[in-house]
């Protein structure tokens, strides 16, 4: 399993409307992967290997390449930076952060909490209050000076190291750096199968803030079959019901059925669910009550599409200790390259 490639991912940073550094690095890995690979006007990557067939099936990978982060909307006379989200974020988990501030010369550090004060001179009420998310500021650590280097909509990602604990994975912006990876690394286990289809492998942008790189891509790409590539969620920890835990860490892979933002196709499920079985490859069905995820777009564009979801459940999800199972991660590589080489 190339973790190298997984863990370079993570830690590039790359907010809704910034994903240049992820698409450049992606780019870098995708060298004689496709026939064909082009950026698209929002800043999608769009990737395509022609078919051998005269009317091949258009079958259409997407994943989403950003991170839920920040972007600087005010500075402070005292050089504090004030930030509006992009992407959706949890006020609980963002106390005493250190986060990674990216301008167009260069990356500086900083520390995040929200205005207020410290536990030593809080009072009782003080430390019951979960703060706003527009009460966080971000401190470079250089007062007044950050006027001279900082701008207006630069943008901001929590700094946090990808690590190996057990048989899991942990790192910021795995939600959807596994779908960035799966993309690759399925293509180039498919080699030269699965030649009877064009796969068009899109890394797609601003998903975080509603599917709108997929969206457009997939309005000109105009695929017969969309698959979305994600996280979804894997609530199997304590304090959870059970009903609620939506995917179970070991299990394998996510066959995601239903959201917010689609019905996947039956037949669609059943064919990749009967080719899990005769591959044993582990799955589980998985419905999520709210959310979205790139299929959604696929399927509605155009005339539309036949689509479903291949995700892996993720504990701790939208926080900086978003965490994976690899055998989940090697079944929903394997279910592709099964799928794909079907063509």
């Amino acid at each position: 399993m190339n973790l190298s490639l997984l863990k370079a991912l993570c830690e590039t940073p790359g907010v809704p409307g910034n994903e240049h550094r992820v698409r450049d690095l992606i780019t870098s890995e995708i060298k004689d992967l496709f026939d064909e690979v082009k950026t698209d006007a929002m800043g999608s990557l769009m990737c395509k290997r022609t078919g051998t067939e005269d009317a091949p099936t258009k079958v259409m990978l997407l994943c989403h390449m950003d991170e839920i982060g920040f972007l600087v909307s005010h500075i402070s006379k005292d050089g504090f930076l004030y930030l509006q989200p992009v992407g959706g974020f949890d006020a609980r988990n963002l106390f005493s952060r250190r986060v990674r501030v990216c301008t167009d010369d260069g990356d500086y550090l900083g520390v995040m909490n929200p205005g207020g004060k410290p536990v030593h001179i809080a009072s009782p009420e003080d430390r019951k209050k979960v703060p706003e998310l527009g009460e966080f500021f971000v401190d470079l650590g250089m007062g007044k000076k950050a006027h001279d280097v900082i701008k207006v909509g630069d943008f901001v990602v929590m700094e946090e190291p990808f690590i190996e604990i057990g048989d899991k994975i942990v790192s910021k912006a795995l939600d959807n750096r596994i779908a960035c990876w799966l993309g690759i690394e399925a293509m180039r286990a498919l080699g030269d199968k699965g030649k009877g289809a064009e796969i068009h492998v899109v890394f797609t942008c601003q998903e975080e803030v509603g599917l709108r790189g997929a969206r457009t891509s997939s309005f000109a790409v105009k695929p017969d079959i969309g698959i979305g590539i994600d996280t979804t969620l894997a609530c199997d920890t304590p304090g959870v019901p059970e009903k609620d835990a939506t995917t179970t860490q070991g299990k394998g892979f996510g066959l995601h059925v239903r959201d917010s933002s689609f019905i996947a196709d039956r037949d669609l499920v059943r064919e990749i669910e009967a080719l899990a079985i005769k591959h044993d490859i582990p799955y589980q069905r998985t419905m999520l009550g709210a959310g979205g995820q790139d299929g959604a777009a696929a399927q509605q564009a155009a005339a539309g599409a036949r689509a479903i979801g291949i995700v892996v459940g993720t504990r701790y999800i939208h926080t900086v200790t978003e965490m994976i199972e690899k055998d989940d991660l090697q079944a929903a590589l394997d279910i592709l390259v099964a799928y794909l080489s079907e063509f």
